[in-house]
Parts: structure tokens; sequence; C-alpha cells
């Protein structure tokens, strides 16, 4: 993933923003911080893994692994809070935006708690009310898992 261009950044944001961005809530919100962003372009965010999370109870016992697949969930909200906070000055903020097709996912090692996810999320396109976005989540600086993200968005009411 290309580093972002620190003169068109921003960042930091808290869970209590992301709260505000995404509609989800615990247990199943994956992100802690958004550490910075590009309109349009990119976001890196973490997950910090606790042993506390409830997944662990049975994913493995006496082995914890977080579930891969929400290692892709984790890159899926971080696309969503982009597409949100790149539409923040937009009086049309868009809908919600689902999860429709994944892509090229690969899973390169166990995350495990204690591990500290990093989320980088690059925006490819958009066509059409859909966005492309390839993602990578990293331990210590390593790629744990990728994958490409087709997002759709969906206009409630």
């Amino acid at each position: 993933m290309n580093e972002a261009n620190p003169t068109t950044a921003h960042g930091p944001i808290d869970v209590r923003r992301i709260t505000q961005l995404l509609p989800h809530r615990f247990p199943f919100l994956l992100i802690d911080r958004v550490l910075s962003w590009e309109p349009g372009k990119r976001l890196t965010a973490i997950k910090n893994v606790t042993f506390n999370e409830p997944f662990f109870q049975g994913h493995f016992p006496g082995h914890p692994v977080m579930p891969g697949v929400l290692v892709i969930e984790a890159l899926a909200q971080a696309s969503g809070a982009l597409v949100q906070l790149s539409a923040s000055d937009d009086p049309n903020q868009p809908a919600l935006f689902y999860l429709v097709k994944i892509d090229k996912a690969r899973f390169s090692r166990v995350v495990v708690p204690g591990d500290q996810l990093v989320l980088e999320v690059e925006q490819k396109r958009t066509l059409r009310r859909m966005g492309l976005f390839v993602g990578q989540a990293k331990v210590d600086n390593e790629v744990v898992a990728e994958a490409e993200l087709l997002c759709a968005e969906r206009r409630e009411g």
C-alpha cells in the first residue's frame, strides 16, 4: 500500500467519532482508531485484539485465533469509514455501504490476543454507487491478510 501524503492526510479519529460514521456496535465494531485518511483515496486504522473478544471463547478453546472473516470485516469497516469521511462535507452524504464481494483474499498468519491489527485500505475506483477497495491487515509491519472488497451503496427508505 502507498504511504499517505502528509500534506493531504487527516487524522486521528477516536472510537466516539467512528461510531458516528459506522452503524456497528459492540461486539461487532472492529475499528478502535483511525490513524490517518486521505479523502477518496486511503485510510489507516487500528484494531487492538484482546483476549476479552467474545469470539475467542469458541475459536479455539486453549488456542485463541481471530477468525479470518473478522479480519476481512475489519478491512470492510475501514473502507466504510473512508467512504463516510470522504463524504462528510457533502450535504448528500451517502447511505450505508454493504460488502457485496470479496476477491483475492489471502491469509499469511494467525492473529492472536495481544496483536494490534493495522488496517490499510485504498479506494481503487467508484462506479455507479459501488466502490472497489484494496485492503491489507498487518501485525508488526507484517501482512497477515489482504483482499479486494467491493461495497455497494444502499439508500434506506
